[in-house]
């Protein structure tokens, strides 16, 4: 028994081809790659089928199909390049497919010419590579294997609210229409430097139907997800303490499933309608928990890049807004403009380009509020129309990521934090605890204790926090900017032991 060669050495000796063994080692790396990478993303059944499907049974059928047709006479003399070559395409096909969406074809150029080279020079070396390929698929499961023990092992209890608020019963049921605007900066950073903008054209549309603006008003979170996270949970997050994910742990069945919000909305007999100009809260196919959306499930691909494909928000809300349901209504209508500067420093046209950009953007969102407002209003004169922005325009910034570093130029901060609260009360009957309305995070429970007629909801609040991550020039970790009382500060957040 000693002298019995290792299994390794035994496959690495062998004269055999083992076509499906080669076929899963060239898949499996780059798909567990992908799916541990993009995991947030990817987390249903029905994504982990498609990729298994798709990216590893597909390919490694395709290898054993064409190792058999080489074993046919007329094909012998290319027998010994068919594993060699397939193990070195399928691998960089897979990888570039999965990683460049849509691939190019420069790239599958590429795939072939590696396949090629390899087959002719290294054929040899093959079950090598296939080792090697292996090698690589463990570290990649392992690295999965750590995103499925977090998400097993989440604490919820931050979500768990300090009252009965989820079970508040309104004493008014005016419908409610919340238009999120991203990036839309408060209106008095609009008109000081960076963005030095004469907005008071819809400014003036705003106050002409009564609409109050509060202006010390700052997001809690710099990111879409984590930002409506903290709005709809009614809840600080803190992003998890997780920098790479720099979100909020299950982020899209938060804002899209299941949340207080939406849930005491519908508790009251609320209708409720998402729209969004983007499928990004959807890419992941969470059950949706509203009773109506633009968004066709059928329309989002399995495999996407960025925020997906652009959806019209005006028209879908129009048509849902005259859709006849006799009921109180709730909708959340989210689109990306004026949005913020580019994300990624390559893709930056510099910082007064980006304002400019940034600028168009604002006029078409201002565009888009004005049609939807004005056709509330004619249709529904005792609405309560809420327009609240996730975070601000990043303007003053080459791209948005910059803010990994300490920002320390108030502008700049503000540039990133202040974002817009804008709120039409039906009647003008303004609660008197407005003033706490300081962020996000606080909005829907004051709105919820004026619906209710219960104050006592109002003095369980949020602190008005604000947070920043930081990845460069200090020690990675989430930064606290503004604190409770409005007040800048720069101060690390440790999470709880």
């Amino acid at each position: 028994m000693a002298n019995k060669p290792n299994f390794l050495k035994r496959f690495l000796n062998s004269e055999k081809d083992y076509p499906l063994v080669a076929g899963l080692a060239a898949s499996l790396y780059p798909t567990l790659y992908y799916y541990s990478n993009n995991f947030s993303m990817l987390d249903t059944w029905v994504h982990f089928v498609y990729l298994m499907g798709m990216f590893v049974c597909v390919p490694v059928a395709i290898f054993y199909v064409l190792h058999k047709i080489s074993q046919l006479a007329v094909f012998s003399i290319y027998k010994k390049y068919v594993i060699p070559f397939l193990s070195v395409f399928v691998f960089f096909f897979i990888l570039k497919t999965l990683l460049y969406v849509p691939i190019e074809r420069k790239l599958i150029a590429y795939s072939i010419a590696a396949g090629a080279l390899f087959a002719y020079f290294l054929h040899k070396h093959v079950k090598k590579l296939i080792v090697l390929q292996f090698l690589m698929a463990i570290v990649a499961f392992f690295v999965l294997t750590k995103e499925l023990y977090n998400r097993l092992t989440y604490d919820n209890s931050w979500k768990e609210q300090p009252d009965d608020i989820e079970q508040v019963v309104f004493q008014k049921k005016p419908n409610v229409y919340f238009f999120e605007p991203d990036g839309y900066v408060g209106f008095q950073q609009l008109k000081e430097p960076p963005y030095s903008f004469d907005n008071s054209g819809f400014e003036g549309f705003l106050s002409e139907n009564s609409f109050k603006t509060y202006p010390d008003f700052r997001t809690n979170y710099i990111t879409t997800q984590a930002s409506n996270g903290a709005t709809f949970t009614m809840k600080h997050h803190y992003y998890d303490f997780n920098l790479e994910l720099e979100e909020v742990e299950k982020a899209s069945e938060i804002i899209i499933t299941d949340n207080p919000v939406l849930n005491i909305f519908k508790n009251n007999g609320y209708e409720t309608y998402f729209v969004s100009s983007s499928r990004y809260f959807m890419l992941n196919r969470p059950e949706l928990g509203y009773h109506h959306t633009n968004i066709d499930y059928d329309n989002i691909k399995y495999l996407h890049k960025g925020m997906g494909e652009r959806e019209p928000v005006v028209e879908p809300f129009l048509n849902f807004l005259n859709d006849g349901i006799d009921k109180p209504k709730f909708f959340f209508v989210q689109f990306l403009f004026p949005w913020h500067v580019s994300s990624l420093e390559h893709l930056s046209g510099g910082v007064e380009e980006e304002r400019e950009k940034y600028l168009d953007r604002l006029d078409e969102a201002n565009t888009m509020l004005t049609t939807m407002i004005s056709a509330v209003l004619e249709k529904d004169p005792d609405a309560l129309i809420l327009i609240m922005a996730d975070h601000g325009g990043y303007v003053g910034l080459r791209y948005t990521r910059e803010c990994y570093a300490p920002v320390e130029e108030p502008a700049l901060i503000n540039s990133i934090l202040k974002s817009n609260l804008t709120i039409r009360w039906p009647g003008n009957e303004i609660p008197t605890f407005d003033d706490k309305m300081d962020s996000p995070v606080n909005v829907f429970r004051i709105l919820f204790s004026h619906l209710s007629g219960n104050d006592a909801y109002a003095e369980n609040i949020q602190p008005d926090e604000s947070f920043i991550i930081h990845k460069k020039e200090v020690e990675p970790g989430v930064y606290q900017y503004y604190n409770d009382a409005g007040e800048l500060m720069f101060k690390k957040v440790e999470p709880p032991k």
